[in-house]
């Protein structure tokens, strides 16, 4: 295979990336991408969404799910935050992320599910003034 030539894992990622995070999210982050972090984005591309996200075991609102719970209990706000908005592609409710805050309460802690269920509201505060729809 040529340098720079995509192979499976990436084609089959990007596709991935593209059906959880959105078109939109993944230009940005394409346009944003340099000749230092080239290198990061292949790897992520690959691993996360080529090799994790595509297995066909979860469905992609219970990877979603999975997803939430690790981002919110290791507090990772603004991974957590754009999980949040990728649930209006991977079928997750805002009932599931609720859900999902509850069981991080129980085992990560409140304050890291209180953090989380602030950032939830903002996110689906501002995807329904974007679209108009009725997300808690």
């Amino acid at each position: 295979m040529a340098a720079n030539e995509p192979n499976e894992r990436l084609t089959r990622g990007m596709a991935t990336r593209r059906a959880v995070l959105g078109d939109a999210h993944v230009d940005r982050a394409q346009a944003n991408t340099t000749a230092f972090d080239q290198d990061f984005q292949t790897f992520i591309t690959e691993a996360a969404w080529g090799s994790v996200w595509s297995r066909p075991h979860f469905s992609k609102r219970e990877r979603s799910i999975v997803t939430l719970a690790l981002l919110a209990a290791l507090g990772h706000e603004e991974e957590f935050a754009m999980h949040v908005r990728a649930t209006a592609q991977t079928g997750a409710s805002a009932d599931d992320v609720l859900e999902t805050l509850l069981h991080v309460a129980v085992y990560a802690g409140v304050p890291a599910a209180n953090n989380a269920i602030k950032l939830a509201k903002q996110v689906f505060a501002e995807t329904e003034t974007a679209n108009g729809k009725d997300r808690p």
